[in-house]
């Protein structure tokens, strides 16, 4: 227990003198000093500087992760596109480090975005898989549309989702005020685009059965959410064990 807290304490201090200063100036000097641990006490969980800096953005990935679980496993209307993208949306917004990463900040980051891609790139290829059999669970139980080919709507849900996300940097001077109507701009965006109205007499995009009213129409989406909802949890648990799994092996036997 001793040893995690201490691996704990080095993480938050890693993490914010990467904020704070940018990977080129944070040294394992500074950060065994604001973890108020000795310098040799750093090396005895991670090999090098770049493997602490990666466990920093890994932690915060798996914060997001286990959030987004909770949700699910609360919520089966969870698992829609809308409802996942921009609650996904939100959470970027709490977690700085993932936020430099998803726009490639190259003050905080340097090259520490590059050394991600590589080495989290089984990583990066379970994320897109899980993401693919979400789409097609979702499409299996009439939740999204199914007029166009699967790999074109999970492009399309990445590629919209990825210009809100760069947006808060690049258009926040022109963006709507309060990043809930954002998100709800987000929502709305991909349920138009993507999701099938419970109500199957209404328009695609519309936002007939929400799933939260006494309607048949909201009656009918929950129960498709609900029968949909543990086989993409039990995908998403798999992968968080996954992101575990790179954790430990960035830490030092």
């Amino acid at each position: 227990m001793e040893r995690a807290q201490r691996a704990d304490r080095i993480l938050d201090a890693a993490g914010e003198l990467l904020l704070a200063w940018g990977y080129r100036r944070v040294t394992i000097d500074e950060i065994a000093r604001r973890a108020n641990v000795g310098k040799g006490t750093v090396y005895l969980h991670w090999k090098t500087k770049d493997s602490l800096l990666l466990a920093v953005m890994l932690k915060a990935q798996s914060r997001m992760h286990d959030r987004q679980l909770e949700r699910l496993r609360a919520d089966p209307l969870e698992i829609l596109p809308s409802r996942m993208m921009s609650r996904l949306f939100l959470e970027f917004q709490a977690e700085p480090v993932l936020r430099a990463a998803y726009t490639d900040d190259a003050d905080i980051l340097g090259r520490l975005n590059e050394t991600a891609k590589q080495e989290f790139a089984e990583l990066i290829v379970a994320g897109d898989r899980n993401l693919r059999h979400h789409l097609e669970v979702l499409r299996e139980h009439g939740l999204v549309r199914r007029d166009t080919d699967v790999q074109h709507q999970q492009y399309a849900l990445l590629a919209t989702s990825s210009g809100f996300f760069t947006s808060e940097a690049l258009l926040i001077d022109r963006a709507p005020d309060g990043l809930e109507v954002r998100a709800g701009i987000l929502a709305h965006t991909i349920r138009s685009t993507l999701e099938v109205p419970a109500d199957t007499d209404a328009q695609p995009g519309s936002d007939l059965g929400s799933g939260t009213g006494p309607d048949p129409a909201s009656a009918r989406l929950r129960a498709a959410a609900t029968a949909a909802a543990p086989e993409i949890i039990d995908r998403y648990e798999r992968f968080t064990e996954l992101c575990a799994q790179e954790m430990r092996r960035q830490i030092r036997d």
